[in-house]
């Protein structure tokens, strides 16, 4: 077999960001099948061209990357450009590669790469997977980015247009079912194959010594944020929770990443004359382990917009891997895996001064710190490992080449 996905954003495991596609890719390899991305050459988290090579095969899986406009951090007009850029050169390198392809999988957001993988399986006569990541332009219009009338019925007309098209219809969250079958989409044309991790990226017994001497936090009860720091992600709370606890110089953030929001969030610290965040930048797959063997408790944050409570963060995933237990500013669907695992505290989203107790209780009780870690890893490894995920994808993706 042979999948060609179009991914914007598709990161190996020595980018950042996440890495659950380039997981499955690596399996389809592994069983002697064939994996090809066609990815932008310019960075979702930063903005900026990358220095990655345009055509390259990282573990046996081959990348193609395009030339699309640098201007993703811009604004709303910049960021709909760099989208319909990605769209356009996408589609020529999907048409091209996918000649050799048995299956032609889109992923949203954005709804512009999905709708490129459409056109290619159409013109190709090949069969069109639709992944469903985030919920759109639903969760855009919750946070108030899309207000236009005329681009929200664009948007939905595409959106369903996408749905009707698909063979098939892949999403990673539980609740995104219900919504899609809501919206009048037949059960048995969706699969849930929810986020996850594998397990074995990561090690509980680490204790970041190393990380931890290298920014001079030896001593310090550390709480750690990896992950995109861009509007949603409401990075904010976790900011105004280190106000409040600038006085405890036992306890440090460090909220690792990047995204559109982060000169703001720089800004912010810098105005707040903060000494207890850190800030290192985007942390490589492949070093996550390290930086999360550092941390003594780990955050996840997202505005309190409705359609959040649908989602499951690829973050949350990672902590609980990495025997560390989280506190949790979202409510939904994310909130019944930690709560079921005990592995970590819920707060409600937005709320600093819950975020900074959180912090200080967890601290205060290491036994039960400890205690929710080894709690997540064994919950996340029964229940969403990766690995598994990827077995059930190239089964998934077997199966509709059969039929």
């Amino acid at each position: 077999m042979h999948c060609l996905l179009i991914h914007q954003m598709f990161a190996a495991s020595n980018e950042g960001g996440g890495t659950r596609h380039f997981e499955f890719a690596r399996y389809f390899v592994e069983q002697g099948d064939q994996f090809t991305a066609i990815a932008s050459d310019v960075s979702y988290l930063h903005g900026k061209r990358t220095s990655k090579p345009r055509e390259e095969i990282v573990e046996g899986v081959h990348i193609c990357r395009v030339a699309t406009p640098a201007v993703l951090h811009k604004n709303f007009f910049w960021r709909v450009v760099a989208f319909v850029g990605f769209m356009l050169k996408s589609f020529f390198a999907g048409w091209r590669y996918g000649k050799h392809a048995d299956i032609i999988m889109g992923t949203s957001p954005s709804l512009f790469q999905a709708f490129a993988a459409s056109m290619v399986a159409r013109f190709r006569r090949k069969p069109f997977l639709l992944e469903i990541r985030d919920i759109w332009p639903d969760f855009a219009i919750d946070m108030g980015i899309l207000k236009s009338r005329t681009l929200i019925f664009i948007a939905r007309r595409l959106e369903n247009y996408l749905y009707r098209h698909a063979r098939h219809i892949v999403v990673n969250s539980p609740a995104y079912v219900d919504h899609l079958v809501n919206k009048g989409i037949a059960k048995e044309k969706i699969s849930l194959i929810s986020n996850g991790v594998d397990p074995d990226m990561f090690d509980p017994s680490l204790d970041g010594a190393s990380y931890k001497k290298q920014h001079q936090l030896d001593g310090k009860f550390i709480a750690v944020y990896a992950g995109a720091i861009g509007p949603a992600n409401d990075i904010q709370t976790i900011v105004r929770a280190a106000e409040i606890l600038k006085d405890d110089s036992d306890i440090h953030f460090v909220i690792a990443g990047d995204g559109k929001a982060r000169h703001e969030i720089e800004q912010m610290v810098d105005q707040l004359k903060l000494t207890n965040v850190l800030l290192p930048g985007v942390i490589p797959k492949s070093e996550m382990a390290t930086l999360l063997g550092a941390s003594d408790v780990c955050m996840a944050t997202l505005m309190n917009v409705p359609m959040f409570k649908t989602t499951y963060p690829n973050k949350v995933f990672d902590y609980m891997a990495a025997g560390r237990p989280t506190i949790l500013g979202i409510d939904g669907v994310i909130r019944e895996v930690i709560e079921q695992s005990n592995g970590g505290v819920f707060v409600p989203p937005g709320d600093p001064q819950q975020f900074a107790k959180a912090v200080c209780k967890l601290k205060d009780n290491p036994t039960t710190c400890q205690e929710m870690g080894s709690y997540a890893r064994k919950f996340v490894k029964e229940h969403f490992n990766r690995k598994e995920h990827a077995q059930s994808f190239h089964a998934l993706i077997a199966r509709l080449l059969d039929h």
